[in-house]
């Protein structure tokens, strides 16, 4: 049974469900809403990342950019420049964490493997999306019956060799019917969501919300004519949450000056989880990171962010983690070594099949980019990466 026909509705995204006194209901999205709406639905699993970027070569084309693609697919779109200074570099990663499938048993159950970390708490009990060679399949990761669950299992965390996802068949072969075979990769399902005080829910937003705002900004610079003194690669990388990867040959690619990263960030504003963890809230503006387990930005760049941010009066949160790693490492390495730092959206609940963003996080985390950029000269960018003493 193909997913597509069993969801058609939430597939294509007609209807899109909020939370309010009315229940479920169609609503209007505006063009921003759409935008998360799309990149986040599309399953875009590490190494199967092509709905993903075909959304995202669709905007950077609609705006008139050049598209080029490296040898691990990352896509690197650039608008005509209006300036001779810095090449600058900014990145987002298309995948998503999710599955892969290991082998069919007899009966029509599919084993799988991870690609990226999830908590096993996450494994069961969930909707994922088999990228079959047929098209998209629904699958369910079963919960034991809880009438007959004994007492361990009922207290059990998961590991990724207990799940065992159900497509409704009967043996190998209906599944190798439906045109899924070892290999092919399973990205969790979670439809987006319009919930009250201007947050949304979705799958995916590590980090589909860094895409989001480089193709807002992009769409601003182009509308309102911004220029900017140097040229501008926005570059959305495969193969992020499996070590990295993409970054490694697009930022060969790319070729920069200098480098941000646009990631997910690490909300610390519900219950379970606090300052000794992360310190973002939803609400609180952009996030920066100071440290995570692949870097230490560039103390100039990172300062000149602040400056920026108080100047135009957005709010920005330091967030000094000990797990996470971003692309924005992989600039850093380059070459002889590039200025980099990595601006986040406070998130709730990544690695998860829904998480949750607040809408004026998102706006100020794109007015910041454009404020930044738009004063990334050559005299800036040279100071930026100098380390004579002052």
């Amino acid at each position: 049974m193909k997913f597509s026909r069993v969801f058609p509705a939430l597939v294509t995204g007609v209807g899109v469900f909020t939370a309010g006194s009315a229940g479920a209901a169609a609503q209007e999205l505006d063009t921003t809403e759409d935008l998360l709406r799309r990149l986040t639905e599309a399953p875009g699993p590490s190494a199967f990342e092509e709905e993903v970027r075909r959304v995202v070569v669709a905007e950077f084309e609609a705006l008139g950019a050049a598209i080029e693609y490296d040898g691990l697919g990352s896509v690197h779109a650039e608008l005509p420049a209006s300036g001779d200074g810095p090449r600058v570099m900014v990145t987002a990663h298309l995948d998503e964490v999710g599955l892969m499938v290991q082998h069919i048993t007899s009966d029509g159950f599919i084993r799988v493997k991870n690609l990226g970390g999830f908590l096993g708490h996450a494994y069961p009990d969930q909707r994922w999306t088999i990228l079959g060679r047929n098209g998209p399949v629904l699958a369910i990761s079963g919960l034991p019956t809880v009438h007959v669950s004994t007492n361990a299992q009922r207290s059990q965390v998961w590991s990724v060799d207990q799940v065992a996802l159900d497509v409704g068949a009967t043996s190998r072969e209906e599944v190798e019917a439906m045109g899924v075979r070892p290999g092919d990769g399973i990205a969790p399902w979670s439809p987006f969501a319009v919930l009250p005080n201007d947050r949304y829910a979705a799958k995916g937003w590590d980090d589909r919300v860094g895409l989001a705002v480089m193709i807002a900004a992009a769409r601003r610079i182009r509308a309102e004519g911004i220029e900017l003194p140097g040229d501008v690669v926005w570059v959305a990388t495969t193969q992020e949450e499996i070590g990295l990867r993409g970054a490694q040959t697009a930022v060969d690619h790319a070729r920069p000056d200098i480098g941000i990263s646009i990631e997910a960030g690490v909300s610390a504003d519900y219950p379970g989880i606090g300052p000794t963890q992360a310190q973002e809230r939803l609400g609180s503006g952009p996030g920066i990171f100071l440290l995570d387990s692949s870097m230490i930005p560039n103390r100039r760049f990172r300062d000149f962010f602040f400056d920026v941010a108080e100047q135009e009066g957005i709010p920005l949160q330091p967030d000094v983690l000990t797990g996470y790693g971003e692309d924005g490492a992989e600039i850093q390495r380059y070459d002889s070594g590039r200025p980099a730092v990595n601006m986040t959206v406070p998130t709730r609940y990544l690695h998860a099949h829904t998480g949750i963003i607040q809408r004026s996080d998102f706006d100020q985390a794109v007015e910041l980019l454009i404020r930044v950029l738009v004063r990334l000269d050559e005299d800036t960018v040279e100071q930026i990466g100098s380390f004579e003493p002052r």
